[in-house]
């Protein structure tokens, strides 16, 4: 795995640097070759809360974790445990889904021998419970982030005007706003 560590209103000592490398690295067990794409982790401070987020891109799949918490390293260690668990229901929804289909191969069978991987109870639960419908209202972004705020939503999907194709409007954490729009 190629880390790419930045900070974010903090300088990354080089211990920092090495401990986030180490603690994620060991992710490399569970994949049948180890990712050559380049595991973004960004490392920052805001509120005397440390924020740590990596990103790994994969083929067909792409894995986020974002832990906050009042230790730098303990949010390492938490970031790193959230993964594991997405890596581990994504490997099983595969198995489940595709099996014998060689899709699979991203990831290993079991990285200690077993072939039962266990999952925590909320990690099964993929239980659709409700499906909307509605038309798409052409709009621009500006008038779709108003709409968005009206409804009190945290998103808010629309047919951009300008584009003709569907795009998401969401809040961000950092209280401002980003745009989703398809390729």
């Amino acid at each position: 795995m190629n880390f790419t560590i930045r900070g974010q209103n903090l300088l990354p000592t080089d211990a920092l640097k090495e401990y986030a490398a180490k603690k994620i690295g060991r992710l490399e067990k569970y994949f049948e070759a180890a990712p050559t794409s380049d595991v973004n982790v960004t490392l920052s401070v805001a509120k005397n809360m440390q924020t740590v987020e990596v990103t790994i891109p994969l083929p067909g799949v792409l894995l986020r974790a974002e832990v906050k918490n009042e230790d730098m390293y303990a949010s390492i260690d938490l970031v790193t445990e959230k993964l594991e668990r997405q890596i581990r229901k994504h490997k099983t929804k595969v198995n489940r889904k595709f099996r014998g289909d060689g899709i699979r191969t991203l990831f290993r069978e079991s990285y200690d021998g077993s072939t039962a991987v266990k999952l925590d109870e909320e990690d099964e639960d993929l239980e659709l419970v409700r499906t909307k419908r509605f038309n798409l209202k052409p709009m621009d972004v500006e008038e779709a982030i108003l709409q968005m705020n009206m409804v009190g939503h945290s998103f808010f999907v629309f047919a951009n005007a300008d584009s003709k194709e569907v795009n998401v409007v969401y809040r961000r954490n950092d209280g401002k706003y980003g745009l989703i729009e398809p390729n």
